[in-house]
């Protein structure tokens, strides 16, 4: 009886454990993808001409959903 409790407990601490260090994992990359970001912004603080280069760098990609109806007739996507 105790050592069935006993293995439950350990297995349940076992999955915490998991899930912790997961979240640690996500927020490590989090981080990492943060101090990256800061550093590509300060290289391009002070710009005065923006080229194809520097919109590959900052943008990922671009998203255009379809278009929807508005209600005065006019079609706009949604745009992430």
């Amino acid at each position: 009886m105790l050592s069935q409790e006993y293995q439950a407990e350990q297995q349940e601490l076992i999955e915490k454990i998991d899930k912790l260090k997961a979240d640690l994992a996500t927020e490590k990359q989090t981080t990492a993808d943060a101090e990256k970001w800061i550093a590509l912004i300060k290289q391009y603080s002070n710009l005065t001409v923006l080229t194809a280069e520097m919109l590959n760098t900052l943008i990922e990609k671009i998203v255009i959903h379809e278009a929807v109806k508005d209600p005065d007739g006019t079609r706009t996507p949604k745009i992430d």
